[in-house]
């Protein structure tokens, strides 16, 4: 490998675990192709300054839909139900309702412990865009809540408790 690329790929991975270290909940994989599906793993590195957590709540972001989260030893999971802003075609029917929340409730992650949550759904096809999952963890004492969005022109690094984020790319050809 050329020096150049080398270089290249040691600032691309210095500046990647930059961006994940302020964050205390984050996407295992922060992009993916327009239109695909796509499995959230969510990180979770620790409670909330030294109390377990107990719950996490997602938002999931508009125009994603067919959502469905995966079981979890230790915690009941659930969903919420509601209204979608963008209705979309499926097997001949128009889907206006969906999978607007995922929940996980009732397990204990202690502050010295790490876990990762996971729900899978269809990305919308909107190729360059962000999305933005905002997310709160519930603990015995306080709770943090992962969801500002950044502004125009600014950037998640910015801000004290980012939403986790994916972006969208072009689909494989």
């Amino acid at each position: 490998m050329n020096k150049i690329r080398m270089a290249a790929l040691s600032a691309m991975t210095t500046l990647g675990l930059t961006g994940a270290a302020t964050a205390h909940v984050t996407l295992e994989t922060a992009e993916a192709p327009a239109g695909s599906y796509y499995k959230a793993v969510m990180r979770v590195g620790h409670g909330c300054e030294g109390s377990p957590m107990r719950e996490m709540r997602v938002k999931v972001p508009d125009g994603m839909v067919s959502v469905k989260p995966m079981p979890k030893p230790g915690w009941e999971v659930s969903t919420v139900i509601g209204k979608l802003t963008t209705p979309y075609e499926s097997h001949g029917k128009t889907i206006t309702e969906g999978v607007t929340e995922v929940r996980w409730t009732g397990g204990k992650l202690l502050d010295e412990h790490y876990d990762e949550f996971v729900f899978r759904g269809q990305l919308p096809d909107r190729t360059g865009e962000t999305l933005y999952m905002p997310i709160v963890q519930i603990c015995e004492r306080g709770e943090s809540r992962w969801i500002e969005i950044p502004a125009a022109g600014q950037k998640s690094d910015d801000l004290k408790e980012p939403a986790p984020a994916i972006r969208l790319t072009p689909k494989a050809k």
